[in-house]
């Protein structure tokens, strides 16, 4: 690990600081006036500038509300004792169906190799994987338990942010080469899928391994990548007569602001459009929304697609 004896000597502004943790700078600013925390320095401007250790705090913060904490009891507890909260608050992942040798011990030595910086190294094993085990087996049998190990990682302070972004990188580069040099879809292959995400979730590694997963069984996809707004998808899911539109969602997620969005998707795409949303989101499983189908597990999405063409022979 790096030293970490700095975090209180960086800073960020607060519009990075929002753009980090999802909170608003209005949310920071009333934070401040009733809970003391956080509590920025200024910088020669006189801008707050807020030290990452306090940093680090807000994005555990903000974990634990959309687990369904209110501030009022969060904010002002310690670092420590936020962590411990989390680590009750978590739900015991999913089982995931693991290929052949991808066993704990291996997960860990992908987590060496990125706590390592040995990029290179890292870049070779997860192609080498890829190829050995095919595309379906290597996203549900190795990715999503290693991504799940990474975010904890993270949570725990364990893995620095650089060092995920490194690994989304390498891995985003690696789907992208492999989705380029699948066969190209079929003319009127069906389930035409529509992928994106809504306005305020950036994150699109998620995304990018459901389009593999449905291209490598024969879905025709049309990615618009991140932050796509309402009424553009349903603008899009006409313009390219798409049958299912498929969103992800992260943890960082407003859950209020999901629902909401969702609810206003639903109404606005014809009945005949299927809406189907997965990620992190506690939410997503928590508040069923009518039209809506939430997967909480990558593996669901073959059966899905041929439970769709069964429906649409």
């Amino acid at each position: 690990m790096n030293d970490r004896s700095q975090l209180s000597v960086l800073t960020l502004s607060i519009a990075a600081v929002e753009r980090d943790t999802g909170l608003s700078k209005d949310t920071l600013r009333v934070w401040e006036r009733r809970y003391g925390f956080p509590n920025p320095s200024r910088d020669g401007g006189g801008e707050r500038a807020y030290p990452l250790d306090q940093v680090e705090k807000l994005r555990l913060i903000k974990r634990l509300l959309d687990a369904g904490h209110r501030p009022g009891r969060v904010v002002g507890m310690a670092h420590q004792d936020l962590q411990q909260l989390n680590d009750s608050t978590s739900e015991p992942a999913a089982t995931v169906p693991a290929a052949p040798n991808w066993d704990d011990a291996a997960v860990q030595d992908y987590l060496g190799l990125l706590r390592g910086h040995d990029l290179a190294a890292l870049r070779r094993e997860l192609a080498r994987d890829l190829v050995r085990v095919g595309l379906p087996r290597f996203l549900t049998g190795l990715l999503v338990p290693l991504n799940r190990a990474i975010g904890e990682a993270w949570l725990r302070g364990q893995m620095e942010v650089f060092e995920e972004h490194a690994y989304t990188e390498i891995l985003q580069g690696l789907l992208r080469h492999t989705l380029a040099n699948l066969p190209p879809a079929v003319p009127g292959t069906r389930p035409r899928v529509l992928l994106s995400t809504l306005p305020g979730e950036p994150h699109g590694l998620g995304l990018l391994m459901v389009e593999a997963l449905l291209a490598a069984e024969g879905a025709d996809c049309v990615s618009l990548g991140v932050q796509t707004p309402v009424w553009d998808l349903v603008l899009a899911a006409e313009a390219y007569r798409c049958d299912v539109v498929a969103l992800g969602f992260s943890g960082c997620t407003n859950p209020n602001q999901t629902v909401e969005s969702l609810q206003e998707l639903r109404a606005k795409l014809p009945v005949s459009t299927e809406l189907w949303v997965g990620g992190s989101a506690p939410v997503l499983q928590r508040r069923r929304i009518d039209g809506v189908s939430p997967f909480d597990d990558l593996a669901a999405l073959p059966d899905a697609i041929t439970t769709w063409r069964e429906r649409h022979p």
